[in-house]
């Protein structure tokens, strides 16, 4: 299934594009123009590394623009978790250059009325980009502040008419053996699988994103698209996504399989619930004077709180974790 759009959003001027040779990949190259002629602003110039730059404009959704300064680029690319890669964290940014992303595609199915397969070219196409600047809190302790470029997951999930039975989103990433050496292991069992209610992803807040520091995604940030949901820890966000699918039944997810007693299907940023293994009241915020930085408090649903709190209403947020 494709996703038309009008011929204002047709490819600018060749006048209006950064000559190819600054960019060493062309698929990067034409995700960065579908996304650009979707606000309507053509083709930046090029990014670090030779990445083609994304467009944006701020985004007006409550609460997507934190005023705490962004982690340094370099951070946020080579300090990740992304097992399919490896279980170190400088393991994505060594091992995800072999990943391909050209061409792809997402399958969207399950409880909704119009489900299909949907190429990224029509998926970059199908709402104008946002700049939302996010915190990021992982439940090993250490969080960041980046930058992302994208729009509301329910804008997408919308267009496919979920049915009324249908009460969560399933997420499943990318589960390559050739590229992924992660893969070839047991230390989760793959494809990774992620999952929300269908109200949380509907929530504005939870981003579909093609990109971060204002050009398209690394591949080891979870190229060519992920999910990002700021209010939970960062493993609920699913990266390098193929699957989209509704379901009636809560999905199980690659973590709360693993381990049940430590990564709860909720997985809000909860500091009054401590990880089995470790306290969760304060972190570490990556880029700020290394590993003897004074470690910050951690707030409840990650500083988020007054947008998402409702969401979880009468809930027992100790059992449901």
């Amino acid at each position: 299934m494709l996703i038309r759009v009008p011929d204002r959003a047709a490819q600018p001027l060749a006048s209006e594009i950064t000559p190819a040779p600054v960019y060493r990949n062309r698929r990067l190259l034409l995700q960065a123009l579908a996304a650009s002629a979707a606000v309507g602003t053509g083709l930046a110039a090029h990014g670090s590394d030779g990445a083609a730059a994304l467009k944006a404009t701020p985004s007006t959704v409550p609460g997507a623009l934190t005023m705490e300064k962004p982690t340094a680029r370099e951070d946020a690319t080579h300090y990740n978790n992304f097992y399919e890669f490896g279980t170190d964290k400088s393991d994505p940014a060594r091992y995800a250059g072999k990943l391909r992303t050209d061409p792809w595609s997402v399958e969207i199915d399950g409880l909704v009325h119009k489900p299909g397969r949907f190429a990224l070219e029509d998926l970059l196409r199908l709402a104008p980009m946002e700049e939302r600047i996010y915190r990021l809190r992982c439940v090993e302790g250490w969080s960041m502040v980046i930058p992302w470029i994208g729009y509301s997951l329910a804008q997408l999930l919308e267009r496919v008419q979920p049915m009324g039975s249908a009460r969560f989103v399933e997420f499943t990433t990318l589960a390559d053996a050739d590229t992924m050496p992660g893969v070839r292991g047991r230390v989760l069992d793959w494809p990774y699988t992620e999952g929300l209610r269908l109200d949380e992803a509907l929530h504005p807040l939870a981003l579909l994103a093609f990109g971060m520091y204002g050009e398209v995604l690394p591949r080891q940030n979870g190229a060519p698209l992920r999910v990002v949901v700021p209010w939970k820890y960062g493993f609920k966000s699913a990266k390098s996504l193929v699957r989209i699918r509704l379901l009636e039944q809560r999905p199980a997810t690659a973590w709360n399989k693993a381990v049940p007693r430590e990564y709860g299907f909720y997985s809000n940023v909860n500091p009054a619930v401590d990880h089995p293994r470790w306290s969760q009241a304060t972190e570490r915020r990556i880029g700020e004077d290394g590993l003897l930085a004074k470690r910050r408090p951690t707030l409840p649903f990650n500083g988020y709180e007054a947008q998402v709190g409702p969401l979880y209403a009468g809930m027992d947020l100790r059992r449901d974790y």
